[in-house]
């Protein structure tokens, strides 16, 4: 039998289709220089804004879009309207933006915009703004857009934002106008109504006059420590800097974004990730956060170095964890973070962020229409990446805990969907973070352990720095482990079928147990089947599916047994076992917990007493 599993899997391995076409893969790009200049008494900005755009498509573009994501925070906004009406809204939102004064609100005012020095027309809708181009951008081509504009940063309510609840000035982030993307799918010029967000790739060269009493960090380096007075020595002291307005430069190639955050009272750390990035710490330093953030530190070190092993090595030469914002939010080569609390918040937290440099500021997935791929895969590997970094066990048991939770209120709606169209904020949640993780932890089940990194890192390497979709990532684990899977991202991203399998009755027949098991849910899966005898000695058996057309590797040892395989379409299975009843301490459906089957009460079965054999043929 061994030998038929080991067959299997060598000639499905083998056989396996091909890499894809990548010539049919396209992305747009932008390159991005800004001059910003920020009045800190009124906590508005003017900037100028030089935008090259290489329209990388086969398509002939009439019309571009930015965002202008600080128009959001404004009553009667859209942002506004949806947390006063959503059944379950963000505590951090509630009826905030309704009761901001005109002083406290957020906007970003387009004041001038040409294309290729030639004025266009331009409008605004809410946070988007739809510009008629003066001359259609051909495939293959390139326009340059030159915008003078000036906003104001409003007043700290979710994310962006100044004066945060720990004292923080500003949180720059989603301040400019920002090109929206256009792809495959056409323009993404959403409407910025929650959360989640879709960049174009591309290099941002910044620079940012303000107040000299401010110390500022962002997305990319510093180019000018010199000049500024203030250098990012390792020492974190502050030197003597010059009279008036400083203007700090910073650049960053090839990313989707740019945030930055100033503060007077930020002080600064740096720590060096073996092989790695400089990672740098700005935080305000008092009772609060100066014991747990210098801890922090090596616990950050080793989160990276976890990280760069299992899923791929970070893309960049420093990362920069900043005190901040409202939570935890990612940007390329930072993070916000609240910088108050106890270790391992702040920790997990930020073991969370980092780990959107890899799920979000490396494989950029469009997080609007797939925040699973974004939020969930972050979870899985912030989570495993926290645990080696602190010595603790790893568990994903609270990921499937909130999975189980969500079903039991009703309240579950299929994960493949835009973000802010999800009924509720604990559906949203629960879909992005917690089954996007416990698809990656039942896919380690589907296609066993090793295959399931090997093909992490294949995907990693195929599409860091590119828009990965859900068929990007479950083509490259089909090729990695020879199966097809994809039935699984059908069913568990996409509907909202749940896995629910029970044992039957135990019966005996000639020597042998003959086990009944009965899919009671509507989503089909393989099955592990462990069977304990009494003499302290286990089986453990393996029934695959046929949409698998194939099996995964052979575990524990090459002990584990190889069944025939169960059509998705049968509802019940028999099974044989070795031994009677009476010899058979229990029987167990997956032992490993790894399946989210609803129900696991039915799941397991102590054998006390012998079930006279029926023949069901009679």
């Amino acid at each position: 039998m061994n030998k038929i599993y080991a067959f299997l899997v060598a000639a499905l391995v083998f056989f396996s289709p091909l890499e894809g076409d990548s010539q049919t893969y396209w992305q747009q790009r932008v390159e991005y220089t800004m001059n910003i200049s920020m009045n800190v008494s009124n906590h508005q900005f003017k900037g100028d804004q030089k935008l090259v755009y290489f329209n990388n498509s086969p398509d002939t573009l009439n019309k571009v879009y930015y965002h202008l994501y600080f128009n959001a925070f404004q009553p009667g906004s859209m942002m506004d309207v949806r947390s006063r009406n959503i059944a379950d809204p963000d505590r951090r939102v509630t009826d905030r933006i309704s009761k901001l004064k005109e002083n406290e609100i957020g906007f970003e005012h387009v004041t001038t915009l040409k294309q290729d020095g030639k004025d266009v027309p331009f409008k605004v809708i809410g946070t988007i703004l739809e510009v008629t181009l003066a001359k259609p951008i051909l495939p293959k081509s390139k326009s340059v857009f030159e915008m003078k504009f000036d906003g104001q940063v409003p007043l700290q309510i979710r994310r962006s934002g100044r004066d945060n609840r720990e004292g923080i000035a500003y949180s720059m982030t989603q301040w400019y106008p920002k090109m929206a993307e256009y792809d495959f799918q056409g323009w993404h010029a959403d409407q910025y109504v929650a959360r989640e967000f879709h960049g174009v790739w591309g290099d941002f060269d910044v620079k940012i006059t303000m107040d000299p009493k401010y110390i500022l960090a962002a997305t990319g380096k510093l180019q000018n420590p010199d000049k500024i007075g203030y250098g990012y020595e390792k020492t974190g002291t502050k030197v003597q800097r010059p009279e008036g307005n400083l203007t700090w430069n910073f650049t960053a190639k090839n990313v989707i974004d740019f945030a930055w955050v100033a503060d007077p009272d930020y002080t600064h750390d740096v720590a060096q990730v073996p092989n790695g990035p400089e990672l740098h710490f700005f935080y305000q330093k008092n009772e609060k956060t100066t014991d747990t953030w210098k801890k922090m530190e090596d616990i950050a070190v080793k989160v990276f170095q976890h990280l760069n092993t299992h899923f791929g090595k970070y893309p960049f030469e420093n990362y920069s964890i900043i005190q901040g914002g409202d939570g935890g939010m990612e940007y390329p080569m930072c993070t916000l973070i609240l910088g108050e609390g106890k270790l391992e918040g702040l920790s997990g937290t930020m073991a969370h962020e980092v780990a959107h440099s890899w799920f979000q500021m490396a494989l950029a997935s469009n997080e609007s229409l797939h925040a699973w791929m974004d939020e969930g895969f972050t979870d899985f590997a912030s989570s495993e990446a926290f645990a080696a970094a602190t010595n603790t066990e790893l568990s994903h048991a609270g990921s499937y805990a909130s999975y189980f939770s969500l079903v039991a209120s009703g309240l579950q709606e299929p994960a493949d969907q835009h973000s802010d169209h999800f009924n509720t904020n604990r559906a949203y949640s629960t879909a992005a973070y917690s089954i996007g993780a416990v698809f990656l932890e039942q896919l380690k089940y589907i296609m066993g352990e090793e295959n399931f990194y090997k093909g992490m890192l294949r995907y990693y390497n195929t599409w860091k720095m590119k828009h990965p979709t859900p068929n990007d990532f479950i083509r490259v684990m089909e090729k990695t482990s020879g199966l097809q899977l994809g039935w699984y991202l059908r069913y568990w991203t996409q509907t909202t079928k749940r896995i629910d399998y029970s044992l039957g009755v135990i019966s005996e027949n000639n020597g042998s147990t003959l086990v009944d098991l009965k899919r009671v849910g509507d989503m089909p899966m393989p099955i592990d089947l462990l069977v304990t005898y009494k003499d302290g000695t286990k089986e453990m058996y393996y029934i695959p599916m046929n949409e698998l057309l194939g099996v995964k590797p052979n575990p524990n040892n090459n002990k584990t047994i190889l069944c025939e395989t169960w059509p998705w379409v049968n509802p019940t299975y028999t099974l044989k076992v070795r031994g009677k009843i009476d010899e058979i301490e229990s029987i167990e459906i997956d032992p490993s917990l790894r399946m989210a089957d609803i129900d696991r009460k039915n799941n397991k079965i102590p054998l006390k007493e012998r079930v006279p054999y029926v023949d069901p043929t009679k």
